[in-house]
């Protein structure tokens, strides 16, 4: 976990009402991911796209991000406030959202979507790192900031269920334009913190990593479960259009998404009492082979309830895996290197995701619902990656194979 602990050194008085204004900067942009994430495929489905058209126009502006978010980054990180970043990032993201109103074709909407997807890509992140600022210099919870930005996406997925089942598919680009402008008018209520100390982590992909991270057992990890989180891809990309298509409602819809939501945000408040019981290695494998049986269950006829259960997977798949990996790379990185890290890990990330996103598309239309069972494949995949870092990990090869429990 992130620690709260205020540092020995603190640059004068935190801005007024921080940790608050912080944390409706993290619920402006969620608000926007809410609506987008689940119901964005089914607005492209309403322009009568094929599914392969909906898997590129969902996957370009991925691989675009990760040139563009990094980029931003740089600037932010280098002017005197990285608040103006987020002002134009809003203003730019509103005015492409607009632009899309007019867009009714696949070439016009790949345009423009991947347009405004590049200078929305570094909103999130600079958020994240201010908030990361404030931890440091004035010790305030990560986790007590960034925790309404998830309660934000769950709100913003149940209603857009609701209103997708009242007046469908439509409901989509003016409901993310309205996100966007509350991205505008919070990013201009946003703390000024100045100049970072340290590179913010997006901006490490600029660079090439340190020695630290080059080593073989920590690059097979990292793209192991990198490969996990790309799995995912089909589920943002087709869950909605496939749940519509055999009758849920916008509300049920919306229920299994913020279900997913809720399991990952209630994942992450026990994950420090469940870092004392089990090890780390514990933690990334359970995600990794659940992930497994989460695709080889989904095709399957498996109800409502059974959808919902499904989605609380996402605990395990996603946030204790997610919180593992985390933990190996502060027990395996210098903090000066931390910037590093999380820059490879966002790179891999991005582009592994971009590219299971895109054949998503294909394997959707080729096989319907079954298309699934490749994510699993991809997410067994990631599995051999991280036994690969586990087995050449040194400690484990300098003790002849053995690790202790704690690792």
């Amino acid at each position: 976990m992130i620690p709260s602990s205020a540092p020995a050194f603190v640059a004068g008085p935190p801005p007024r009402h921080f940790a608050l204004r912080i944390a409706l900067l993290f619920s402006a942009p969620l608000i926007v991911n809410g609506f987008a994430m689940p119901y964005f495929p089914v607005w492209l489905s309403s322009l009568s796209l094929s599914d392969f058209e909906i898997g590129i126009v969902l996957a370009v502006p991925m691989f675009v991000r990760v040139i563009t978010a990094p980029l931003a980054g740089v600037l932010a990180d280098r002017i005197g406030e990285r608040t103006i970043v987020l002002i134009w990032s809003g203003i730019l993201s509103f005015t492409g959202a607009v632009v899309l109103f007019y867009a009714q074709s696949f070439w016009p909407v790949l345009v423009i979507y991947t347009l405004q997807s590049a200078v929305y890509s570094p909103y999130v992140p600079i958020v994240e790192a201010i908030a990361l600022s404030g931890v440091r210099r004035w010790g305030f919870d990560y986790a007590q900031m960034r925790v309404w930005g998830s309660v934000a996406f769950i709100g913003a997925t149940m209603l857009g269920g609701w209103l997708i089942g009242v007046v469908g598919g439509q409901m989509v680009l003016p409901a993310m334009a309205a996100g966007f402008a509350l991205t505008i008018l919070l990013a201009v209520a946003a703390p000024r913190v100045g100049r970072p100390r340290r590179p913010s982590p997006i901006t490490a992909i600029t660079e090439p990593p340190p020695q630290s991270l080059r080593q073989a057992d920590l690059q097979l990890l990292l793209v192991g479960v990198t490969l996990v989180n790309s799995s995912h891809a089909m589920l943002f990309a087709f869950s909605a259009i496939y749940w519509q298509h055999i009758g849920y409602s916008g509300t049920q819809i919306g229920i299994l998404w913020s279900a997913g939501v809720a399991a990952e945000v209630l994942m992450f408040f026990l994950a420090r009492a469940i870092v004392r019981r089990f090890s780390i290695w514990t933690m990334i494998f359970s995600g990794c082979l659940l992930a497994v049986v989460r695709w080889l269950i989904f095709p399957m006829d498996l109800g409502f309830s059974g959808y919902f259960v499904l989605q609380c997977f996402h605990a395990f798949t996603y946030a204790i895996m997610h919180t593992g990996m985390q933990h190996k790379l502060v027990e395996r990185v210098a903090e000066e290197q931390e910037a590093s890290a999380q820059g490879l890990y966002f790179f891999y990330t991005g582009i592994f995701t971009a590219i299971f996103t895109f054949l998503s598309g294909y394997f959707y239309a080729w096989f319907g619902v079954d298309g699934f069972y490749s994510m699993s494949v991809v997410a067994l995949s990631g599995c051999l990656f991280t036994f690969l870092g586990w087995y050449l990990q040194p400690q484990r090869l300098a003790s002849g194979g053995k690790t202790s429990e704690a690792s």
